[in-house]
């Protein structure tokens, strides 16, 4: 599903190249649970935002679902990116003027739901999340921990095939980010949902079937 061949991505500064991501070789396999560890500072959102085609790279080969992403047009990532990525992010990212349930339905707007699905699928979802009291307050009126779970809520609503969550659980209690985590699980085992995330947990990390480690850039167990 995610091939990516000799990657490196950098920034100039004052003449001098600063290595974000140096010499990726890193395959994804459909179905995978994949959780990316690493010190502050070792590329591990860079390296997921390159996955979800949301940053570019300098050099190397990015295969994702059997395309070249160097190749396609702005317009052409965006429509995958749309219809196949699920992006958790660890800032949230909610519209500040949408509603919880406009939030939550946005990712649907892009796809060719009915009217009357996507009321169904949002009201399942904000009932999965004990949401359904909230739906009509803003993003300014949550917590940062509600704000997150809104965030996972718009993430899965669109039944991606592949979810990114950059640090998913930061800002929840332990008890939330466990149901986040065992709710991952499930998507993983029962729907064959591909995962990609990127934890500082210990704990979390070991929900995956396989640890890659970052350090400066580069893959530990290259």
């Amino acid at each position: 599903m995610i091939e990516l061949k000799n990657i490196f991505k950098w920034v100039n500064q004052g003449g001098n190249r600063i290595f974000l991501l140096k010499d990726i070789d890193l395959t994804i396999n459909e179905g995978e649970f994949v959780s990316i560890m690493g010190p502050s500072g070792s590329g591990k959102s860079t390296l997921l935002n390159l996955i979800g085609m949301l940053d570019g790279f300098d050099e190397g080969e990015y295969n994702f679902m059997g395309q070249s992403v160097k190749n396609l047009k702005e317009k052409q990532r965006s429509e995958i990116y749309k219809q196949n990525v699920g992006f958790v992010f660890q800032a949230y990212h909610l519209i500040d003027e949408l509603t919880v349930y406009e939030n939550i339905e946005t990712p649907l707007l892009y796809k060719d739901f009915k009217s009357s699905e996507r009321k169904a699928m949002v009201s399942d979802i904000l009932d999965r999340f004990n949401f359904v009291g909230k739906k009509d307050l803003f993003p300014n009126q949550l917590s940062g921990g509600q704000q997150q779970l809104v965030g996972i809520a718009r993430a899965l609503i669109s039944r991606p095939k592949l979810i990114l969550a950059d640090e998913p659980t930061g800002n929840l209690n332990s008890k939330q980010g466990e149901e986040i985590m065992e709710l991952f699980t499930k998507l993983n085992a029962d729907e064959g949902v591909t995962i990609v995330q990127v934890t500082h947990s210990e704990k979390n990390a070991a929900y995956g079937s396989r640890v890659i480690h970052l350090l400066d850039g580069r893959m530990e167990n290259k």
